[in-house]
């Protein structure tokens, strides 16, 4: 209710009393001290007193056109290599680190379908042989993520040789994301965007979209995109069924991608937060994925069925990210990938392929490896340093003319930077330029990653612009997204490293 009283007002000033004569001629003195002093100053100290007022003013004068000059930045990817540190030696800590320790059944005589992330071919099911190769103990598993806060991610960023434009990429991606999220809170494969994936799967797609958000260290509880990763897990939480399963549209070799990338995403949201609510179902879909091992040790189309390098790679991945959060993961397992890979390994455990049988890929190499340092090869095991002397060469790294495959990209990046020394130089100079430089500036796709120019990616008509966008964020954020595995930051931290 409004009062009926005006509102109150500062008492009027009190009405000046002039002095008596005696009073005021006191006063006059004081106030012509300084006159007083000018009369009696000798002519020099006038002068010097003229000439500092005039300095006073002419400074006074320039001073506002100076403060107007704006510095401006412009960062070209024609820059890029030249922005960050790059780490000259072996490892943070300069020297050789401990080793890494330790639903709906579906007919399995489906067509095989083209995959952007896998091939169907034969399987060999006999004996997969080899002893086992390590143990399982992994000291530093838990950590792993501690690098997507802010204080750790701008120095890995430059000590492991990110750069301003690799990080302005990573952050153009993650707007060119939030924009192509639907009322609901998901993510599509197929659009509303151009160039879309030839098949829907909106829990993949909204998988995807937040371990992209979640790899710059944004959670629902937190960071730039705190929003956005909300949302998509509110609606991403409510897919999963009763046996842990995230799956349940898109053909059906999705259906262990799908979970994995499901698995990795809530896994790596409950070890960022250890917020409760996602316990439960976290361990939930680990329990649907270790079910579904098959006999053969890996995941394939199928639960229990058979198995490939590409799927069990995502699972291997999702497990251990079930590690980082403090999550149970059981060694035997473990050691059952570990026999499946071992079945499958060419060239004395260099190379890898699809399955059993077929010639070596890169990106099944770069995947398998990436899976045996997790598993707990040591940095200075043969086999790592000569499968990934094959995926450093020349010919070998980042091209988008000759050799456009993210995927590959993917797994390889996140390899070397584990392996660090001259395998990660080596491909980090070549990452970082080519991948910012090839990114959509302008227009309604500026951020993303355009599947199919200048050259089409191996993948790029199947995954679509949204899996090669998300995947290419990856690859900027591999500075901070996992601790290296074979060093620790915390014991020495690279921005405080001399050469």
């Amino acid at each position: 209710m409004a009062s009926s009283q005006p509102p109150s007002e500062p008492p009027p000033p009190k009405p000046s009393v002039p002095p008596s004569s005696d009073e005021g001629k006191e006063e006059q003195d004081r106030l012509d001290v300084p006159g007083l002093l000018l009369d009696n100053a000798p002519p020099w100290l006038v002068s010097a007193l003229v000439h500092m007022l005039g300095l006073i003013v002419l400074s006074l004068l320039l001073l506002p056109r100076l403060s107007s000059e704006e510095i401006s930045l412009v960062v070209s990817p024609v820059w890029a290599e030249k922005l960050g540190e790059q780490l000259e030696w072996d490892t943070l800590m300069g020297d050789e680190a401990d080793p890494a320790e330790e639903p709906i059944v579906t007919p399995t005589d489906l067509p095989e379908v083209p995959d952007p992330i896998a091939v169907p071919l034969p399987l060999d099911v006999t004996d997969p042989g080899a002893a086992l190769s390590t143990d399982l103990k992994s000291p530093q598993i838990g950590l792993a993520l501690l690098g997507r806060q802010e204080g750790m991610k701008k120095s890995l960023l430059a000590g492991y040789g990110g750069t301003a434009e690799t990080q302005a990429a990573v952050e153009l991606g993650l707007e060119w994301l939030a924009r192509q999220q639907q009322k609901d809170g998901s993510w599509s494969l197929v659009g509303p965007y151009a160039n879309g994936a030839t098949d829907e799967n909106r829990v993949a797609a909204t998988a995807m979209a937040l371990l992209a958000f979640q790899g710059d260290g944004n959670t629902h509880r937190g960071g730039r995109f705190q929003t956005n990763v909300a949302r998509g897990w509110n609606w991403l939480y409510k897919k999963q069924d009763a046996d842990g399963n995230f799956y349940s549209e898109g053909p059906n070799y999705h259906r262990y991608y799908t979970n994995g990338q499901c698995a990795i995403a809530i896994c790596e949201l409950y070890a960022m937060t250890q917020d409760k609510q996602f316990r439960e179902p976290a361990e939930r879909v680990i329990a649907f994925l270790l079910k579904s091992q098959s006999p053969l040790g890996g995941w394939r189309y199928s639960p229990a069925s058979d198995s490939d390098v590409s799927v069990t790679g995502w699972i291997v991945m999702a497990l251990q990210s079930a590690r980082m959060g403090g999550l149970k993961v059981p060694d035997d397992n473990l050691k059952r990938i570990e026999r499946f890979l071992d079945g499958v390994a060419l060239s004395g455990g260099s190379r890898y392929p699809y399955q059993r049988g077929e010639e070596p890929r890169l990106a099944m190499t770069a995947e398998a490896l990436l899976c045996r340092q997790y598993l707990g090869w040591q940095r200075s095991d043969r086999r790592l340093i000569e499968g990934l002397d094959w995926i450093t060469k020349e010919e070998n790294l980042v091209d988008y003319e000759r050799n456009r495959d993210v995927y590959y990209w993917y797994y390889a990046a996140q390899a070397c930077h584990h392996m660090e020394g001259p395998h990660w130089k080596r491909w980090n100079e070549r990452m970082r330029q080519a991948v910012p430089e090839h990114q959509v500036r302008t227009g309604k796709e500026a951020g993303s990653w355009d599947p199919m120019k200048p050259t089409m990616d191996e993948w790029g008509p199947n995954g679509g612009r949204l899996y090669v966008t998300c995947l290419s964020i990856y690859l900027l954020e591999v500075y901070y997204r996992h601790l290296p595995l074979y060093s620790s930051p915390f014991v020495n931290p690279p921005a405080a490293q001399e050469e």
